[in-house]
């Protein structure tokens, strides 16, 4: 149902407009900032990018990475453990299910791969992307304050059903 195609300097075109749709900078931020970040990232080795579609529609993007000097305000984590960040940057996508549905199909590759736990960090004040981490298996667990302030971390381990 889901396509994960690996991201290339190709791309940074459609993950620049998304970043520019209003529903995605409500939570992303600046969007040449978070462009230079992204863009940045592409060669770096602690984290793969995606571009995701569906038939022939690409609509989301997802990172996902290894736990790094990055994450050191996330606390202690599992040997080999992966954080994940995603947007969907078609509007006319959300709000129908794919969030949920392509998270679980990332979550579930990873587990199966033998990852131990994944995290992911949104802002406490949305509750669109709680829910659907939370529909994706994702479980609550505490505040943490990240460089772009206060987020709820929310993990999956592998030995959650």
């Amino acid at each position: 149902m889901y396509e994960f195609r690996p991201m290339t300097a190709a791309d940074l075109p459609l993950i620049k407009r998304w970043l520019r749709m209003p529903h995605v900078m409500e939570w992303w931020g600046e969007p040449d900032e978070q462009l230079d970040l992204v863009s940045g990232d592409l060669t770096h080795p602690a984290i793969d990018q995606y571009v995701v579609k569906t038939g022939q529609r690409e609509f989301a993007y997802i990172q996902c990475y290894r736990m790094t000097e990055w994450n050191l305000g996330f606390g202690p984590q599992p040997d080999g453990a992966r954080g994940i960040d995603q947007m969907i940057g078609e509007p006319d996508m959300i709000e129908r299910g794919h969030g949920s549905a392509f998270i679980r199909s990332v979550l579930e590759g990873l587990l199966a791969a033998g990852v131990p736990r994944v995290v992911t960090d949104p802002n406490p004040t949305n509750g669109r992307a709680i829910r659907c981490y939370e529909k994706a298996g994702f479980a609550r667990d505490r505040l943490v304050d990240t460089p772009d302030g206060t987020a709820l971390l929310m993990i999956r381990n592998a030995s959650a059903p």
